[in-house]
């Protein structure tokens, strides 16, 4: 399949597809006219990409974890329950962050000068 073929399945743009395979996480062969040659494979492993993406993996974690689905020696649900289980985990906590910091401005905002503990601060 030519890269147009695999952005047209998969929703994705050619440039995003190379910087996918820039970044090692795809591959295609060359044809003698120098075109992108993928295999039908690679439109499941883009949904994986893309979906993987949208529950907030950065392209780093993504490949990482790539290896880890096609070993046959280990449980691949299993793999993925834990790193999902991480990843909640992480999220939590800027979850809480961001809650302690959105109690912080509210007080600030309550204020007649919402900067007045800052500037005496410093």
């Amino acid at each position: 399949m030519k890269i147009g073929q695999i952005a047209g399945l998969t929703g994705t743009s050619p440039d995003a597809l190379r910087f996918y395979e820039e970044k090692g996480l795809i591959g295609s062969t060359r044809s003698a006219n120098g075109y992108r040659c993928y295999t039908p494979e690679t439109v499941q492993l883009v949904g994986y990409i893309k979906m993987a993406q949208q529950l907030g993996f950065s392209l780093a974690e993504i490949g990482e974890n790539l290896p880890m689905l096609w070993t046959a020696t280990e449980e691949p649900v299993a793999l993925l329950a834990e790193i999902f289980a991480q990843k909640l985990q992480i999220l939590d906590q800027r979850i809480a962050q961001m809650q302690q910091l959105r109690s912080v401005l509210a007080e600030r905002a309550k204020q007649v000068c919402p900067l007045a503990l800052a500037k005496a601060a410093h």
